[in-house]
């Protein structure tokens, strides 16, 4: 989604999240895997069924230069949609900010585990997400709702850092719980 724009260093969440997937499948490919791509933000943008065929593993690199569009995340219909399309069992990698509702990622993954997947999931998020080092106070844009919001960063920063501290814990919990591995 567009939330996966951001990015505090030379690269965003979302390029670091591509160069992620391409190695995987990359390498997967190289071992004779086929590999296949799924990307979402609401709704399905983009789907490549598994494959080990000539030039697919370059229409999967060229799938995971376009921008993320949309607005919103929403991991139920796209992951609702993924457990319809893989027929066949194999590895799931969802790379995501996860920055969604840990009552729908739980359910949703229990969807992919109980169609016999093997899941594993990467948590990809800014370093100034998780340190929320911002100084003076600023005006933040959220890309995804459009709303401005002005915010002291010493006025929240404790209360922010312990919520998100808690959000990726909880996160980490429900994967372990499922035998999904997180990183």
């Amino acid at each position: 989604s567009r939330s996966m724009e951001y990015g505090s260093l030379s690269y965003t969440k979302a390029k670091y999240a591509n160069t992620l997937a391409a190695t995987l499948a990359y390498f997967l490919y190289l071992q004779g895997d086929a590999v296949g791509l799924l990307t979402f933000d609401a709704e399905v943008r983009e789907y490549l069924p598994a494959r080990h065929r000539t030039g697919h593993l370059r229409h999967l690199m060229l799938a995971l230069e376009k921008p993320p569009a949309g607005t919103a995340t929403d991991l139920s219909a796209p992951l609702k949609r993924a457990a319809e399309l893989l027929k066949k069992r194999g590895l799931l990698v969802l790379i995501t900010d996860l920055l969604a509702p840990i009552e729908t990622l739980e359910k949703n993954l229990i969807l992919l585990t109980a169609c016999g997947h093997e899941v594993e999931v990467f948590q990809t998020l800014d370093p100034s997400e998780l340190s929320f080092q911002f100084e003076k106070p600023v005006l933040f844009h959220d890309i995804e709702s459009g709303r401005d919001l002005y915010i002291d960063p010493a006025a929240i920063r404790k209360q922010y850092l312990q919520k998100v501290e808690a959000h990726n814990a909880a996160a980490k919990a429900v994967c372990q719980k499922l035998g999904i591995g997180y990183a």
